[in-house]
C-alpha cells in the first residue's frame, strides 16, 4: 500500500536561492503514459516554456495507482522548482476519494502554479455501433444481452467517472475496462476490440474529422467551438454529466514565491503565443488564466466537489 510508505509532506522549509533558478534542467512529471490530455499539453508547452526559463524541461511519464504514484513523486521532491506536477482531474479531484490514504493532500502537499485550461470528455464508438446519437446509445446498450464493455485511459481517470455515472443516471448496463493510458485503449477503439469509450476530447478529434471514430456527445454544459457538430450533454438533459478534466502546472508545497509567480507568469505569456494557444484549441483545449491563489482555490473546490460524485459511483483502486 501506498500509504504504509510514503509521509505525507504537509511542513517543508522554504528552499533559498530562488533569484537564481532555475540554473539547471527542470522535471515535469506526467501522470499518464504518453498521448493522453495532459502528456500531449505538456509537449506543446515545454519547449518554449523551456526557452523563456533559459534550461531544459525534461517530461517523465509516471502513471499508475490512479495518478497518485506521479504525484507522490512530485509531493515528496525539495520545494526548489526542479520537480513539477502536470496536475490534473486525476491526481487531485478522483483519486483521493478514492484512496484517502494515498500519501498526500491535493492542498496541503502542493503549491499550486498555473492553471492552463480543461478539457471536455467524449462518448466515443466505433462506426461498427449502430447508433449515430446519444439516445440511441443508450438503447442499444440495453438492448444487448450483456454489459457493455466501455474504454478509459485508466483508474481514476475522469473517463471511468462519467461512465460510472451515465450507467448509474441512465440505467445503460456497462462494464469498465480501464488502459494504462488514453493511447492504447484508443487504438483498441479503433481496431474495433471495443466498441465503446469515454475519452477525452482533444486525441479523438482527428478521427472525428477521419472518419474513424464516431463522437456522440461531450461533457459540457454547451457545444465546444472545436467540436461545434457535437451535442453537449448539459443540453441533452444530462447535467449531471457534465465534467472536464483540468490541466495546470504544480509543484511541491513550500515552493518559493518567487518562483511560483516568475513560472506563473511565464506560463502565461507561453499560453498568449499564438502558435501555442492555437495547437492547443485545435487539440481541444479550452485555455483560461488563474493566480497561484486562484489555481489553489480551484482545486480545493473542485476536490471538494468531485468527491462525493467519485465515492458515489462505487468506483476504486
Amino acid at each position: 500500500m501506498l500509504a504504509s510508505t510514503l509521509a505525507l509532506p504537509l511542513a517543508r522549509p522554504r528552499i533559498g536561492r530562488a533569484s537564481a533558478w532555475p540554473d539547471r534542467p527542470i522535471r515535469l512529471v506526467v501522470t499518464f503514459p504518453p498521448g493522453g490530455a495532459s502528456d500531449i499539453a505538456a509537449r506543446i508547452i515545454a519547449p518554449v516554456l523551456a526557452e523563456r526559463l533559459g534550461q531544459p524541461i525534461v517530461i517523465e511519464n509516471k502513471p499508475g495507482a490512479g495518478s497518485t504514484i506521479g504525484a507522490n513523486l512530485v509531493a515528496q521532491a525539495p520545494a526548489d522548482g526542479y520537480t513539477l506536477l502536470m496536475s490534473n482531474s486525476a491526481p487531485l479531484s478522483i483519486s483521493p476519494a478514492l484512496l484517502p490514504q494515498g500519501g498526500y493532500d491535493a492542498i496541503r502537499s502542493f503549491q499550486h502554479v498555473a492553471y492552463l485550461g480543461a478539457v471536455p470528455t467524449a462518448f466515443v464508438v466505433h462506426p461498427s455501433v449502430p447508433v449515430s446519437d446519444f439516445a440511441q446509445l443508450t438503447a442499444w446498450i440495453k438492448a444487448q444481452d450483456a454489459p457493455v464493455q466501455y474504454g478509459s485511459g485508466g483508474l481514476a481517470s475522469v473517463g471511468q467517472i462519467v461512465g460510472e455515472l451515465y450507467a448509474q443516471q441512465t440505467g445503460a448496463p456497462l462494464q469498465h475496462i480501464p488502459y494504462k493510458g488514453s493511447g492504447a485503449m484508443r487504438n483498441d477503439l479503433l481496431g474495433g476490440q471495443i466498441r465503446f469509450a469515454v475519452d477525452a476530447l482533444p486525441q479523438n478529434l482527428p478521427f472525428l474529422k477521419s472518419g474513424q471514430l464516431r463522437l456522440l456527445a461531450v461533457t459540457t454544459e454547451q457545444r465546444v467551438p472545436q467540436a461545434p457538430g457535437i451535442p453537449a450533454v448539459g443540453e441533452l438533459g444530462y447535467p449531471g454529466l457534465i465534467a472536464e478534466n483540468f490541466i495546470g502546472v504544480s509543484g511541491p508545497a513550500g515552493l518559493p514565491d518567487a518562483v511560483s509567480q516568475r513560472l506563473n507568469d511565464e506560463i502565461s505569456h507561453v499560453l498568449d503565443t499564438p502558435d501555442i494557444r492555437s495547437k492547443l484549441e485545435a487539440q481541444g483545449f479550452v485555455l483560461s488564466h488563474k493566480s497561484p491563489a486562484e489555481f489553489t482555490d480551484f482545486v480545493r473546490r473542485q476536490a471538494q466537489a468531485w468527491g462525493p460524485v467519485v465515492r458515489a459511483t462505487g468506483a476504486s483502486l
